[in-house]
């Protein structure tokens, strides 16, 4: 049975069973993280934020800290672990704040200021709407933008320097839309249903 959706000041509340993952084996570095209700005195705040990682984001953790970007409005927090409920189950992220998450660029991503970008990044939601493209520095870059991206959104798309598409992911699917393009990102593909056109 579905429990109803709690709410607070016009916000969703999110609960463990939201939740795919919980407790302290679970590894939250590039997830979309869920912040336990209480964590906010006084109000319930932003639940959801992707996690850029930090010494208590790996399965059993040593420390506690926790960095993440809100996927309310792009502000950076340090959590403490014990105040993170879980990883939230992807078909349960919210339009704007998938729109929020297609703006973070890969953990470990190089520095724009100094580097040129190589490709950009863009998601779109199922019903067209999408925010300006991220830049990606290398292959590597790319490739960690799509695997970050693709549980949550409907399609990732990445373009080179002349704007033309070279690699496109829908519900899982990697498609890399030239053979050049195949050889060079040679990235995290476990698991992914790949072809080429």
């Amino acid at each position: 049975m579905e429990r109803q959706t709690e709410e607070k000041d016009g916000k969703r509340i999110y609960m463990a069973e939201d939740c795919e993952e919980t407790g302290n084996g679970m590894c939250l570095t590039e997830k979309v993280i869920v912040v336990r209700p209480d964590a906010f005195p006084g109000s319930v705040g932003n639940q959801l934020y992707f996690c850029m990682g930090g010494d208590g984001a790996e399965p059993d953790p040593v420390g506690q800290e926790v960095s993440g970007v809100s996927l309310d409005n792009g502000e950076k927090i340090c959590l403490k672990r014990s105040q993170v409920l879980g990883t939230l189950k992807p078909h349960l992220l919210p339009e704007q704040a998938k729109l929020q998450l297609s703006q973070i660029r890969p953990v470990g991503a190089l520095p724009i200021e100094g580097n040129i970008p190589l490709y950009s990044g863009r998601c779109y939601q199922e019903d067209g709407s999408y925010l300006a493209g991220v830049c990606l520095c290398n292959e590597k870059e790319a490739m960690d933008y799509v695997w970050m991206q693709r549980p949550y959104q409907n399609i990732v798309m990445l373009y080179d320097q002349d704007g033309s598409g070279v690699v496109e992911a829908v519900a899982g699917k990697l498609i890399f839309l030239d053979r050049a393009t195949f050889w060079k990102m040679q990235g995290p593909t476990d698991g992914w249903n790949m072809e080429l056109t």
